[in-house]
């Protein structure tokens, strides 16, 4: 599953310019995530990490596995379509739609988030993942300013599992050649999400 969601990140990137995310099947355990992330970045074939960084790379620091960070999300698909161009670090501005808006429970507050999906009308849904861009509480202290991403896969019924347990930082957090979506504001959760990977900046 690894090595086929790896060749849908080419097709992805490919049709996008140079997009900072990579996908991951939302199935897979946040300890299989967590292992292969990990073996993404030290691989000096596909990791985002500057030379000098990678040299030195002894894995990405990530908060212990909670699950209460694993939320089933009530979905409202959105069925009047309407492409935007999602700002990003950089001048490019990639089309995206509002697939649906998750609701769900966390930390005894009602949240909602938009789900993203990229705007390519000539390829079918299931070739696209989702997108989940979000700021939260914890950013710009324990994660990364500029907001952590969740990928997700386009799934059946209105129920949708996010785990916050695999939310991991744009490339733009280690590398500032990549231009990078940044979360919407009204993709901002009052609250801390103490789940995924940290983010600590060099000196």
């Amino acid at each position: 599953m690894y090595f086929s969601s790896m060749k849908r990140i080419t097709l992805f990137l490919s049709l996008s310019s140079i997009l900072a995310t990579f996908s991951f099947a939302q199935q897979k355990s946040a300890e299989d995530f967590q292992k292969e992330t990990n073996e993404f970045y030290s691989n000096a074939e596909s990791s985002p990490l500057l030379k000098e960084d990678l040299i030195h790379f002894k894995g990405l620091p990530f908060y212990k596995i909670d699950s209460q960070y694993i939320v089933t999300a009530t979905i409202e698909r959105i069925e009047k379509i309407q492409p935007f161009k999602m700002v990003t670090t950089t001048d490019r501005r990639p089309e995206y739609v509002v697939y649906a808006i998750a609701t769900f429970e966390l930390d005894g507050k009602n949240l909602q988030l938009n789900i993203y999906k990229n705007y390519f009308p000539d390829i079918e849904d299931d070739e696209i993942y989702l997108f989940l861009p979000f700021t939260d509480e914890t950013s710009g202290n324990d994660t990364y300013g500029g907001g952590r991403f969740i990928d997700l896969k386009i799934t059946e019924g209105n129920k949708m599992v996010i785990d916050f347990n695999q939310a991991y930082n744009p490339y733009c957090a280690y590398n500032h050649g990549y231009s990078c979506p940044i979360p919407p504001k009204e993709n901002h959760l009052k609250v801390r999400i103490e789940a995924g990977v940290k983010y600590v900046a060099k000196d």
